[in-house]
């Protein structure tokens, strides 16, 4: 099963290892068709703390590393 990938922005970075990344999502409403935007906020995991507020990155489903934390980041990669 193919794991979800999101693009969010990070909105505080104050813990060791962790970031929280607010994911934004356009939805609709049935009857009207107007489409408004919904938001939820992520715990990421962040090895090197190398991300700061008002970063834009992408974010991938792990296995869980703690009570909250279920996501990573995305491992750029070099060409």
């Amino acid at each position: 099963m193919p794991k979800r990938i999101l693009k969010g922005k990070v909105v505080s970075a104050k813990m060791d290892k962790t970031i929280v990344v607010l994911v934004e999502r356009l939805k609709e409403n049935r009857k009207y068709q107007k489409k408004y935007r919904v938001s939820k906020k992520y715990q990421v995991h962040d090895e090197k703390n190398q991300h700061k507020i008002g970063d834009l990155i992408e974010i991938v489903e792990s296995r869980p590393i703690s009570k909250n934390k279920h996501w990573i980041l995305v491992p750029k990669v070099k060409s």
